[in-house]
């Protein structure tokens, strides 16, 4: 994506079009590098989120860790040192009482790429190339409800959205284990107790993130041992994320005012005082809705032939899909029969292993209680995915960036 980022704003018809507006503008982008901030000044351009040297630094798993031992946060069991050997991992999770199944994160990367489950040695061998030489946190294995939570940093305290929990690891929309795949919000998610205790701890990080001196927007992944009721500290997101479409169209609409406005405010440099505990209030009753992200499953690179439109579409009691209405309104879908889709991938473009080809936008839950999607959720991904036609790559066709101009764009 920072790539793609990259290209447009150097491209040639975005150079003019920024310059028609006229110095002093703002950008907001997932992901982007020195590259990304260079050029957005040479336009005259702000990007309205902090620098990419402490987002780097924030978004390393080993320093999220250390970041939230010293705010009080627990993650869960684990300890942190530099992968070598299987004889040593284990030597280190013994001393700490971590169990024979053990959870291996590396410092960077998406969701699933970086996560490892070792139980033995096999397994090890298996991931070895990922472990060795790169400083780890080995963590106890527990059986986790996942859940996210986007807050804002300001200069008041931190700002905390609504809870929402994950679809992990499906086999129909993501290639990785663990990997992220949408998320749902649902006000019955978690228990009034389990809001509060995690409410509060992701105000304590979001304290000591701003300390750091990180504002605006971000996301706390947090994990709830089905065991034994305890809330963990999963992974920190230093920027816009996916959780973000859907908490901002429930805090919006819902609540009158959307969680992004504060991020505004941080960074516009506005003046502003406001009673943080009276904004939550407005976010505590609100409809389910679920976000579903569909990603290319397969390791063969193909090149996409035909796309479903963005736009509101409808299921048949029979099970079939059609559009009804293009729009760019992801809040228009009005009953359970309709979902809001969001093409990412577009006709000509590739698709590689873990690729985001679009979003899917629902009313009410799409996971039963033991994580698994429901028939409806199976239904939608079913229908959805038969929208996409695809071919195999010639033998000489290898994708460029400029193969990927279109990215991102709306159709």
């Amino acid at each position: 994506m920072t790539d793609v980022v990259n290209y447009l704003l150097s491209h040639g018809e975005t150079k003019a079009y920024m310059s028609s507006q006229g110095k002093g503008g703002r950008m907001i982008t997932v992901m982007f590098d020195d590259e990304t901030q260079k050029l957005a000044r040479e336009l005259g351009v702000k990007i309205a989120l902090p620098s990419h040297k402490l987002r780097n630094k924030l978004d390393s798993k080993i320093v999220t860790t250390k970041l939230g031992n010293e705010a009080g946060v627990d993650s869960v069991p684990n300890v942190l040192t530099r992968g070598s050997t299987y004889e040593k991992l284990r030597d280190v999770a013994d001393k700490s009482n971590l169990g024979g199944d053990l959870v291996v994160q590396t410092p960077y990367g998406d969701s699933g790429k970086t996560t490892f489950f070792i139980s033995s040695e096999k397994d090890f061998k298996k991931y070895k190339k990922h472990i060795v030489d790169q400083q780890i946190k080995i963590m106890k294995k527990i059986t986790p409800k996942c859940g996210t939570v986007e807050a804002v940093a300001t200069r008041h305290g931190t700002l905390v959205g609504p809870m929402l929990t994950e679809l992990v690891g499906h086999r129909e929309l993501t290639p990785y284990k663990g990997g992220w795949s949408g998320n749902e919000a649902d006000t019955h998610a978690v228990t009034d107790e389990q809001k509060v205790k995690i409410t509060d701890m992701v105000k304590k990080f979001g304290n000591r993130l701003y300390k750091e001196g990180y504002k605006g927007t971000f996301c706390i992944d947090y994990l709830i041992d089905k065991d034994t009721d305890e809330i963990y500290l999963g992974e920190l997101n230093p920027r816009v994320s996916g959780a973000s479409p859907v908490t901002n169209l429930i805090t919006q609409k819902y609540g009158g005012i959307p969680l992004l406005m504060f991020h505004l405010l941080e960074h516009l440099g506005i003046d502003y005082d406001i009673d943080l505990d009276e904004i939550q209030q407005r976010w505590l009753s609100f409809d389910a809705w679920s976000t579903v992200v569909f990603k290319h499953t397969s390791e063969e690179l193909r090149r996409l032939d035909e796309v479903p439109r963005s736009g509101i579409y409808r299921m048949s009691p029979q099970g079939n899909t059609e559009i009804i209405r293009r729009t760019a309104d992801w809040s228009n879908a009005s009953g359970l029969d309709e979902a809001f889709f969001l093409r990412i991938l577009g006709p000509g473009e590739y698709l590689y292993k873990g690729a985001d080809m679009g979003v899917l936008l629902v009313r009410g839950k799409l996971q039963i209680p033991s994580d698994k999607l429901t028939l409806r959720a199976k239904n939608w991904v079913k229908e959805m995915r038969g929208e996409f036609r695809s071919s195999p790559l010639e033998k000489d066709e290898h994708p460029t960036l400029d193969d990927r101009e279109m990215l991102y764009k709306l159709y």
